[in-house]
Protein backbone atom coordinates (compact mmCIF):
# COMPACT_ATOMS: atom_id res chain seq x y z
CA UNK A 1 0.00 0.00 0.00
CA UNK A 2 1.47 3.30 -0.62
CA UNK A 3 2.59 5.54 2.13
CA UNK A 4 1.72 9.17 3.45
CA UNK A 5 4.31 11.15 5.22
CA UNK A 6 5.16 13.98 6.99
CA UNK A 7 8.34 14.54 7.74
CA UNK A 8 8.89 16.39 11.65
CA UNK A 9 8.05 20.42 11.42
CA UNK A 10 7.92 23.48 13.85
CA UNK A 11 5.09 26.20 13.07
CA UNK A 12 4.83 29.18 14.77
CA UNK A 13 0.67 29.84 15.89
CA UNK A 14 -0.90 32.96 14.10
CA UNK A 15 -3.46 34.62 15.27
CA UNK A 16 -6.58 32.66 13.33
CA UNK A 17 -5.14 29.46 14.95
CA UNK A 18 -5.03 31.37 18.55
CA UNK A 19 -7.71 29.25 20.62
CA UNK A 20 -7.85 26.20 18.83
CA UNK A 21 -7.49 23.13 20.38
CA UNK A 22 -4.48 21.00 19.44
CA UNK A 23 -6.01 17.89 18.63
CA UNK A 24 -8.11 19.57 15.92
CA UNK A 25 -5.26 21.63 14.99
CA UNK A 26 -2.89 18.04 14.13
CA UNK A 27 -6.00 16.78 12.19
CA UNK A 28 -5.99 19.59 10.27
CA UNK A 29 -1.99 19.43 9.47
CA UNK A 30 -2.13 16.07 9.07
CA UNK A 31 -4.97 15.24 6.36
CA UNK A 32 -5.32 10.91 5.85
CA UNK A 33 -3.89 10.24 9.29
CA UNK A 34 -6.29 8.08 11.09
CA UNK A 35 -7.90 10.28 14.29
CA UNK A 36 -6.21 7.35 16.69
CA UNK A 37 -2.93 7.86 15.44
CA UNK A 38 -3.23 11.95 16.04
CA UNK A 39 -4.09 11.12 20.09
CA UNK A 40 -1.53 8.31 20.20
CA UNK A 41 1.14 10.67 19.14
CA UNK A 42 -0.29 13.41 22.07
CA UNK A 43 -0.51 10.59 24.42
CA UNK A 44 3.03 9.82 23.74
CA UNK A 45 4.25 13.39 24.27
CA UNK A 46 5.42 13.31 20.71
CA UNK A 47 3.41 17.17 19.69
CA UNK A 48 5.68 19.43 22.25
CA UNK A 49 4.03 23.26 22.46
CA UNK A 50 6.94 25.57 23.70
CA UNK A 51 9.25 22.17 24.48
CA UNK A 52 6.30 20.80 26.92
CA UNK A 53 4.07 17.88 26.78
CA UNK A 54 0.98 18.93 26.16
CA UNK A 55 -2.61 16.91 25.97
CA UNK A 56 -5.30 17.08 23.44
CA UNK A 57 -7.37 19.61 25.24
CA UNK A 58 -4.65 22.17 25.50
CA UNK A 59 -5.97 25.60 23.65
CA UNK A 60 -3.07 27.41 21.30
CA UNK A 61 -1.87 30.46 21.57
CA UNK A 62 -0.44 33.16 19.26
CA UNK A 63 3.43 32.44 19.23
CA UNK A 64 3.15 29.48 20.55
CA UNK A 65 5.76 27.15 18.93
CA UNK A 66 4.20 23.49 17.76
CA UNK A 67 6.45 20.85 17.37
CA UNK A 68 4.90 18.20 15.67
CA UNK A 69 6.21 15.27 14.93
CA UNK A 70 7.41 12.91 11.60
CA UNK A 71 4.26 10.44 11.05
CA UNK A 72 4.26 7.95 8.66
CA UNK A 73 1.32 5.96 8.19
CA UNK A 74 0.12 3.22 5.08
CA UNK A 75 -3.15 4.18 2.70
CA UNK A 76 -4.93 1.89 1.39
CA UNK A 77 -5.36 2.13 -2.77
CA UNK A 78 -9.33 1.70 -2.36
CA UNK A 79 -11.56 4.85 -3.19
CA UNK A 80 -13.44 6.25 0.02
CA UNK A 81 -16.33 4.02 0.82
CA UNK A 82 -19.38 5.10 -0.78
CA UNK A 83 -21.30 5.86 2.82
CA UNK A 84 -18.23 8.71 3.28
CA UNK A 85 -18.32 9.72 -0.59
CA UNK A 86 -22.48 10.10 -0.08
CA UNK A 87 -21.69 12.41 2.62
CA UNK A 88 -19.31 14.57 1.09
CA UNK A 89 -21.32 14.84 -2.42
CA UNK A 90 -24.58 16.04 0.15
CA UNK A 91 -22.60 18.75 2.16
CA UNK A 92 -20.78 19.96 -0.32
CA UNK A 93 -24.10 20.60 -2.30
CA UNK A 94 -25.58 21.91 0.81
CA UNK A 95 -23.96 25.12 1.32
CA UNK A 96 -26.54 27.87 1.46
CA UNK A 97 -24.09 30.54 2.53
CA UNK A 98 -20.47 31.41 1.53
CA UNK A 99 -17.92 34.37 2.11
CA UNK A 100 -14.20 34.49 2.46
CA UNK A 101 -14.69 34.33 6.66
CA UNK A 102 -17.34 31.30 6.79
CA UNK A 103 -20.09 29.44 5.16
CA UNK A 104 -23.87 27.60 6.18
CA UNK A 105 -24.45 24.42 5.51
CA UNK A 106 -28.22 22.72 5.00
CA UNK A 107 -27.40 19.86 7.15
CA UNK A 108 -29.01 16.43 5.93
CA UNK A 109 -30.64 14.89 8.90
CA UNK A 110 -28.81 11.65 10.44
CA UNK A 111 -25.00 13.25 9.71
CA UNK A 112 -23.44 14.25 13.20
CA UNK A 113 -21.52 17.61 12.79
CA UNK A 114 -18.50 15.45 13.97
CA UNK A 115 -17.03 12.36 13.89
CA UNK A 116 -16.19 9.91 17.25
CA UNK A 117 -19.15 8.66 19.94
CA UNK A 118 -19.32 5.63 17.29
CA UNK A 119 -20.13 8.58 14.28
CA UNK A 120 -16.87 7.54 11.83
CA UNK A 121 -18.15 10.76 9.61
CA UNK A 122 -19.29 13.95 10.24
CA UNK A 123 -19.83 17.60 8.63
CA UNK A 124 -16.51 18.27 9.68
CA UNK A 125 -14.57 15.56 8.23
CA UNK A 126 -16.65 15.79 4.86
CA UNK A 127 -16.42 19.00 4.61
CA UNK A 128 -12.37 19.04 4.87
CA UNK A 129 -12.63 16.14 2.46
CA UNK A 130 -14.33 17.26 -0.29
CA UNK A 131 -13.32 21.15 0.39
CA UNK A 132 -9.48 20.63 0.53
CA UNK A 133 -9.20 24.38 -0.74
CA UNK A 134 -10.06 24.99 2.82
CA UNK A 135 -7.22 24.79 5.71
CA UNK A 136 -9.58 25.76 8.61
CA UNK A 137 -12.92 24.59 9.37
CA UNK A 138 -14.32 24.72 12.73
CA UNK A 139 -17.94 24.47 14.01
CA UNK A 140 -19.96 27.85 15.51
CA UNK A 141 -22.16 25.77 17.10
CA UNK A 142 -23.78 22.39 17.01
CA UNK A 143 -27.09 20.52 15.66
CA UNK A 144 -28.39 17.70 17.18
CA UNK A 145 -27.81 14.76 14.67
CA UNK A 146 -31.50 14.16 13.62
CA UNK A 147 -32.33 17.66 13.49
CA UNK A 148 -31.80 18.99 9.57
CA UNK A 149 -31.08 22.29 8.74
CA UNK A 150 -28.91 25.77 9.14
CA UNK A 151 -25.12 25.07 10.35
CA UNK A 152 -22.88 27.98 10.54
CA UNK A 153 -18.77 26.94 10.31
CA UNK A 154 -15.80 29.30 10.57
CA UNK A 155 -13.08 29.53 7.79
CA UNK A 156 -10.71 31.38 9.60
CA UNK A 157 -10.03 31.62 13.62
CA UNK A 158 -11.12 34.90 13.79
CA UNK A 159 -14.97 34.59 12.30
CA UNK A 160 -14.62 31.36 14.37
CA UNK A 161 -14.19 34.40 17.91
CA UNK A 162 -16.90 36.77 16.14
CA UNK A 163 -19.32 33.95 15.70
CA UNK A 164 -18.71 32.57 19.10
CA UNK A 165 -18.99 35.74 20.37
CA UNK A 166 -22.24 36.82 18.93
CA UNK A 167 -23.61 33.62 20.36
CA UNK A 168 -22.83 34.45 23.92
CA UNK A 169 -24.27 38.25 23.32
CA UNK A 170 -27.39 36.77 21.91
CA UNK A 171 -27.08 38.29 18.86
CA UNK A 172 -27.89 34.98 16.34
CA UNK A 173 -31.45 34.78 16.10
CA UNK A 174 -32.44 30.87 14.87
CA UNK A 175 -36.23 29.97 13.78
CA UNK A 176 -36.69 26.06 13.51
CA UNK A 177 -39.35 24.80 12.20
CA UNK A 178 -41.05 21.59 14.27
CA UNK A 179 -44.29 19.20 13.26
CA UNK A 180 -45.97 18.73 17.08
CA UNK A 181 -48.31 16.42 17.75
CA UNK A 182 -52.14 18.10 18.94
CA UNK A 183 -53.14 21.34 18.33
CA UNK A 184 -50.87 23.60 19.63
CA UNK A 185 -52.65 26.56 21.79
CA UNK A 186 -52.49 30.34 20.50
CA UNK A 187 -52.04 31.51 24.15
CA UNK A 188 -49.43 29.08 24.15
CA UNK A 189 -46.43 31.76 22.78
CA UNK A 190 -42.96 30.88 25.06
CA UNK A 191 -41.97 28.15 27.65
CA UNK A 192 -39.64 29.39 29.67
CA UNK A 193 -38.80 25.97 32.00
CA UNK A 194 -35.34 25.32 33.29
CA UNK A 195 -33.39 22.10 31.94
CA UNK A 196 -30.99 19.67 33.54
CA UNK A 197 -29.26 17.10 32.09
CA UNK A 198 -29.07 13.72 33.16
CA UNK A 199 -27.25 10.53 32.56
CA UNK A 200 -29.44 6.94 32.76
CA UNK A 201 -27.50 3.90 34.08
CA UNK A 202 -27.16 2.89 30.78
CA UNK A 203 -25.47 5.86 29.94
CA UNK A 204 -27.93 7.45 27.76
CA UNK A 205 -28.03 11.65 28.41
CA UNK A 206 -31.49 12.77 28.76
CA UNK A 207 -32.50 16.27 29.19
CA UNK A 208 -35.53 17.07 32.04
CA UNK A 209 -37.37 20.25 33.14
CA UNK A 210 -36.08 20.84 36.33
CA UNK A 211 -36.07 23.48 39.38
CA UNK A 212 -32.19 22.95 39.49
CA UNK A 213 -31.62 23.44 35.65
CA UNK A 214 -30.24 26.06 33.51
CA UNK A 215 -33.05 29.08 32.70
CA UNK A 216 -34.22 27.92 29.47
CA UNK A 217 -36.40 29.87 27.41
CA UNK A 218 -38.27 28.98 23.34
CA UNK A 219 -41.03 31.70 21.93
CA UNK A 220 -43.43 29.47 20.00
CA UNK A 221 -45.63 30.50 16.79
CA UNK A 222 -48.12 28.25 14.95
CA UNK A 223 -47.38 27.63 10.86
CA UNK A 224 -49.94 25.72 10.07
CA UNK A 225 -52.56 23.37 11.58
CA UNK A 226 -53.54 20.15 10.24
CA UNK A 227 -56.34 18.77 12.58
CA UNK A 228 -53.99 16.51 14.88
CA UNK A 229 -50.73 18.15 14.80
CA UNK A 230 -49.40 21.57 14.35
CA UNK A 231 -46.44 23.00 12.45
CA UNK A 232 -44.88 25.36 14.68
CA UNK A 233 -41.93 28.21 14.42
CA UNK A 234 -39.22 27.76 17.17
CA UNK A 235 -36.90 30.25 18.74
CA UNK A 236 -35.05 30.07 20.92
CA UNK A 237 -33.46 32.21 23.35
CA UNK A 238 -31.02 29.90 25.07
CA UNK A 239 -29.22 27.43 23.37
CA UNK A 240 -29.32 24.60 25.86
CA UNK A 241 -29.44 21.01 24.76
CA UNK A 242 -32.30 19.21 23.19
CA UNK A 243 -34.28 22.37 24.10
CA UNK A 244 -36.85 22.44 21.54
CA UNK A 245 -37.68 18.96 21.79
CA UNK A 246 -37.77 19.12 25.85
CA UNK A 247 -39.87 22.15 25.18
CA UNK A 248 -42.09 20.63 22.90
CA UNK A 249 -42.66 17.77 25.24
CA UNK A 250 -43.29 19.83 28.03
CA UNK A 251 -45.86 21.59 27.16
CA UNK A 252 -47.49 18.04 25.99
CA UNK A 253 -46.93 18.25 21.82
CA UNK A 254 -43.99 16.28 21.39
CA UNK A 255 -42.46 16.53 18.16
CA UNK A 256 -43.74 14.21 15.34
CA UNK A 257 -41.12 10.77 15.50
CA UNK A 258 -38.64 12.10 18.25
CA UNK A 259 -37.68 9.03 19.65
CA UNK A 260 -36.24 10.33 22.53
CA UNK A 261 -38.95 12.47 23.71
CA UNK A 262 -41.88 12.06 21.93
CA UNK A 263 -45.01 9.26 21.70
CA UNK A 264 -44.75 6.30 19.64
CA UNK A 265 -48.26 5.78 20.26
CA UNK A 266 -48.83 8.98 18.96
CA UNK A 267 -46.54 9.23 15.96
CA UNK A 268 -48.14 5.59 14.85
CA UNK A 269 -51.77 7.16 14.68
CA UNK A 270 -50.61 9.25 11.80
CA UNK A 271 -49.58 6.81 9.28
CA UNK A 272 -48.08 7.16 6.70
CA UNK A 273 -47.73 10.88 7.47
CA UNK A 274 -45.33 10.00 10.14
CA UNK A 275 -41.91 10.71 8.64
CA UNK A 276 -38.69 8.39 9.05
CA UNK A 277 -37.17 10.95 11.14
CA UNK A 278 -37.88 13.71 13.61
CA UNK A 279 -39.45 16.66 11.98
CA UNK A 280 -37.50 19.18 13.28
CA UNK A 281 -35.28 21.68 11.31
CA UNK A 282 -33.41 24.65 11.35
CA UNK A 283 -34.68 27.01 8.97
CA UNK A 284 -33.29 30.21 9.21
CA UNK A 285 -30.55 31.84 11.43
CA UNK A 286 -29.57 35.43 10.97
CA UNK A 287 -26.18 36.81 11.90
CA UNK A 288 -23.69 39.77 12.01
CA UNK A 289 -20.74 39.08 8.55
CA UNK A 290 -18.11 38.62 10.69
CA UNK A 291 -15.97 40.40 8.04
CA UNK A 292 -18.11 43.63 9.00
CA UNK A 293 -20.46 43.72 6.24
CA UNK A 294 -24.02 44.23 8.29
CA UNK A 295 -26.38 41.49 9.27
CA UNK A 296 -27.05 38.13 6.79
CA UNK A 297 -29.89 36.04 7.39
CA UNK A 298 -29.84 32.13 5.67
CA UNK A 299 -32.13 30.40 5.07
CA UNK A 300 -32.50 26.42 4.23
CA UNK A 301 -35.29 24.70 2.78
CA UNK A 302 -36.96 21.95 4.09
CA UNK A 303 -35.70 18.57 2.30
CA UNK A 304 -37.64 16.34 0.15
CA UNK A 305 -38.89 14.23 2.84
CA UNK A 306 -40.43 16.89 4.99
CA UNK A 307 -41.53 18.28 2.10
CA UNK A 308 -43.74 15.43 1.28
CA UNK A 309 -45.34 15.02 4.95
CA UNK A 310 -46.63 18.68 4.57
CA UNK A 311 -48.33 17.38 1.49
CA UNK A 312 -49.88 14.37 2.60
CA UNK A 313 -50.97 15.96 5.72
CA UNK A 314 -52.80 18.93 3.49
CA UNK A 315 -54.50 16.01 1.55
CA UNK A 316 -55.48 14.30 5.05
CA UNK A 317 -56.73 17.18 6.31
CA UNK A 318 -57.68 19.22 3.77
CA UNK A 319 -55.84 22.53 4.99
CA UNK A 320 -54.63 24.92 2.73
CA UNK A 321 -51.80 27.08 1.87
CA UNK A 322 -52.99 29.34 4.45
CA UNK A 323 -53.49 26.38 6.91
CA UNK A 324 -57.16 26.99 7.16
Amino acid sequence: MPLVEYPVRKEVIGPDRAGQRVDNYLLGQLRGVPRSLVYRILRKGEVRINGGRVGPERRLAEGDEIRIPPVRVETAPVVTPSRELDVVRRLCGAVIYESPEMLVVNKPAGIAVHGGSGVDYGVIEALRSGRQDLRYLELAHRLDRETSGCLMIAKKRSALRSLHEQLRLKMVHKHYWALVHGRWPRSLTAVKEPLLRNELRSGERVVVTSPQGKPSWTDFRILREFGDCTLVEASPRTGRTHQIRVHCAFASHPIVADAKYGRREQDQLLGGCCPDRMFLHARSITFQDPAGSGEITAEAPLDGELEAVISRLERRSGTGADGQ
